[in-house]
Order: structure tokens, then sequence, then C-alpha cells
């Protein structure tokens, strides 16, 4: 990525999204994401850039971040930062492709000191099953598990690859703000920019009993396709029942 543009750990506030995702690189997961986001809407961003680790481990390091002794914020914790430095307060959060269980639960932590909400994967889940004991994990009402990922081409490939579900939910979520309001929830709303869906998700409109169904009974978003494709499902992480539903947590 440009390092002028996109300095590391540091907020950075973003006007246009499509064409600052052309200064993102080809590698890693800032260009994509922004271009996912653009697909659905134009919003203003704020981008933290983080180094890559040579071990995902380190990775995972970097992006959850920390405070320096001159009290300056890295990673996610750089977000904290965005309404002193840059006057906009990020309220729609996600990391796409990076969100491991360490950065999820970071995350959430962050988005309750935002007020904000954070759209996580499953991460590493290749089942229904997998995906239902992996948000066992949580309990805050300021996040949403969705689970599989969408696929779509990959300019860079020149082939299908894997286009995370989160990224497209962080503009998707954009959109319907704007054009909707907060009180539409992200569930049944057509998706631009993506092919498929990674995983066989089992979906009937008139029968509960199936893997959709399922997944939703247990607070996971998952994906459908019925006149394109769609985010199926309502539910937040929240283990109090009065904050179940993402769009009256918001």
């Amino acid at each position: 990525a440009d390092a002028k543009m996109f300095p590391l750990n540091k907020p950075v506030l973003i006007t246009d999204v499509l064409t600052a995702s052309g200064k993102a690189g080809e590698s890693g997961t800032l260009a994509r994401s922004l271009d996912a986001i653009a697909d659905q809407a134009k919003p203003v961003t704020v981008v933290v850039r983080v180094p890559q680790g040579e071990t995902e481990e380190e990775t995972t390091t970097n992006i959850i971040g920390a405070v320096t002794a001159e009290g300056k914020k890295t990673g996610m914790k750089a977000l904290l930062s965005a309404q002193s430095q840059l006057g906009v307060k990020p309220r729609i959060l996600g990391v796409p492709g990076h969100d491991t269980k360490a950065v999820a639960t970071e995350l959430l932590s962050v988005a309750q000191s935002l007020r904000g909400f954070a759209y996580l994967s499953a991460y590493g889940c290749k089942t229904v099953q997998e995906a239902i004991t992996y948000r066992e994990n949580f309990s805050q009402r300021e996040g949403m598990l969705i689970w599989p990922d969408f696929t779509g081409w990959d300019t860079v490939l020149n082939a299908e690859a894997t286009a995370y579900a989160t990224a497209r939910a962080l503009g998707l979520r954009a959109k319907i703000d704007e054009q909707t309001g907060w009180h539409k929830s992200l569930s049944n709303v057509g998706v631009n920019g993506v092919t498929g869906i990674s995983a066989d998700v089992f979906w009937d409109l008139q029968d509960p009993a199936t893997d959709a169904g399922l997944l939703n009974q247990n607070d996971v978003t998952t994906l459908v396709r019925k006149d394109g494709f769609r985010f199926w499902g309502s539910r937040c992480l929240s283990d109090d029942p009065l904050f179940a539903f993402e769009n009256y947590t918001r």
C-alpha cells in the first residue's frame, strides 16, 4: 500500500473508497476490503493499516495493537483516536480476512468503547456445527457473527476467490443506513459484487429446519442465494434476549 496515504498504525479518513483502493496495494486485504465496501456504497471510511507479520500470530498481535510509552495507540486501538484526529467516530467496524478469535474479541471491546457495531467471521470454521460452536465464544451485543464467506472474481489472481462476507457487510450496513435507516437489518438485502458462496448452506424460506434456520437460531448470520446473494439473519451476539437483534442494538 501507498505508505503516504496509508501510514502504519494511524487512522486515515477516506472520502472515496473506490479511488483509495487503487493505492492500497495488491497484497494484503486492504484493497479487497475497500473494493468490497465500494461495491455496496460510498461511505466516509476510517482505515488503520498495520504491518503484515512473518507469522499469523505476529499479524494478530499487530492488528490488536497496544499503547506505546508515548501514549500512541497502534493497531485497532488507533480507531479510538479517530474522533480527536479526524473529527469522525467509526461506528461500523470490521477486520476482513484477519478476524481470528483473538482479534474478534478485542474488536468487540473497541466497538463497546466507540458505541459501534462489529461484523465478524466465524474464522476457520468449515461446517455449520463448527460455526455454531464458535459462536459460544462471545456474549457482546455489539457484534454479529457471519458464516460462511462469499466468492467473487479476484482481479489480481485472475480467478474466483474468497470474497470476505464481513467486508460486504460493512458496505451494505452503510448503504442501508443511508438509504433506509438504522431500523432495517442487514438481512435479506441484495449484495453486490459476489458470484457465489464458499460453503453449501441448505435454506428454504418455508422450512425452518435447515442449515440456515439452525445457524440463525444459534445467532449466526448466514448467506443465501435468492434473487441474487443475501445475508440471512439479524441476530447479534448478545447474551441478553432484550438485545437479540442487530437493528435494535446499534
